[in-house]
């Protein structure tokens, strides 16, 4: 138990490692004033260009994979693997390393369904890009994800990992509550990531 016990207290240390605001920092960028001033990966491709945005939302779906998935290896309780992904998400949210001020965690929320179940995570995926692609509302498209991949984990009969992707779900609406007030009134940004990436 005190093992597991260590392990989730490590995955929110983990998941608090803010690589969205490191790597833009490298590059000069404080992405806290930039944009949206959120740090996370989206405003990290903003606000520093395709290369430190993919590699920042890489490192934060891996930073989450990686601490479930070895929770899974080492043969801790069901409820335990749980409760390292869903805190990893907290760390990416609340990171103490940032006076608690963090990202809306989406990828990291992708990270610990992908350590779970991949084909849940293919669902989100796909979802994901469609939205992306068809309406330029990344915030639109990340909250139906994990909606549509808490959906499929229920279909798959995981009842416990679709009740932690349920909290999920919920915190990542409430994360994205100021996007979706601008959605309502017209006012959220757009983002065409074909465009982006043909300009770099």
């Amino acid at each position: 138990m005190i093992n597991e016990i260590l392990w989730v207290i490590l995955s929110y240390l983990v998941g608090s490692i803010p690589f969205s605001y490191i790597l833009p920092h490298i590059k000069g960028v404080d992405v806290r004033r930039v944009g949206s001033g959120n740090v996370g990966g989206t405003n990290a491709l903003r606000a520093a260009g395709p290369l430190i945005g993919f590699t920042s939302m890489f490192l934060d779906i891996a930073k989450s994979f990686v601490m479930v998935l070895l929770a899974r290896l080492m043969g801790f309780d069901v409820i335990f693997i749980l409760l390292s992904g869903i805190v990893a998400v907290i760390g990416h949210d609340y990171p103490v390393y940032m006076k608690f001020r963090g990202g809306k965690g989406v990828a990291s929320t992708l990270g610990f369904i992908l350590a779970i179940n991949p084909f849940v995570a293919l669902g989100f995926l796909g979802i994901w890009l469609i939205l992306t692609f068809t309406t330029k509302y990344v915030s639109l498209a990340s909250m139906i994800g994990v909606g549509f991949a808490l959906v499929l984990s229920f279909l798959f009969g995981e009842v416990y990992f679709g009740f932690a992707l349920l909290f999920l779900f919920i915190l990542g609406v409430y994360r994205h509550h100021e996007n979706i007030n601008r959605l309502i009134n017209g006012r959220e940004n757009k983002m065409d990531l074909i465009n982006m990436l043909r300009q770099k």
